[in-house]
């Protein structure tokens, strides 16, 4: 097997990829977001109130990215943070108005992106495709830096 056959390099590839298109379509909305500030955003959009070590572990980000991502939305105003009335240590994240509505607006790109995504394979292949990507990344949860954790 040549290195371009690996699959540590065709998932990086995909990844790149990935990235470009989402970028692309997102831009091309009108939206100036990354993938993982959309990840965060539709997260937090699901769950209101979670604070930002619980997200991070919800979208497989490590707590050092997670604390930049939330500040430049914070800083393009779509999220606010809080101070738990609980813990005044803990901050609790929701969505503005704005990010209410960009999340929204932006749903159509985010969809189009997974179907660019997709679209070299038949309906079939796609499904089993997510399947298989599900359960290989699923077996190696545990040696990522940043796993995914359920809330």
């Amino acid at each position: 097997m040549n290195a371009t056959e690996t699959p540590g390099h065709l998932a990086r590839r995909f990844h790149q990829i990935a990235v470009a298109v989402f970028h692309a379509e997102a831009e091309a909305a009108g939206f100036d977001l990354t993938p993982v500030q959309y990840a965060a955003l539709a997260k937090i959009g699901d769950e209101p109130g979670l604070d930002q070590a619980t997200l991070a572990g919800l979208i497989a980000q490590d707590r050092t990215t997670m604390g930049g991502v939330v500040d430049r939305l914070v800083e393009k105003d779509l999220v606010l943070r809080e101070t738990n009335k609980k813990d005044r240590r803990a901050r609790e994240l929701r969505l503005t108005e704005e990010g209410k509505r960009t999340l929204k607006q932006v749903a159509p790109a985010v969809a189009e992106t997974q179907r660019i995504l997709l679209s070299g394979l038949s309906e079939k292949e796609a499904a089993q495709f997510m399947k298989l990507l599900g359960k290989a990344i699923a077996a190696l949860n545990d040696l990522s830096r940043a796993p995914l954790r359920d809330a």
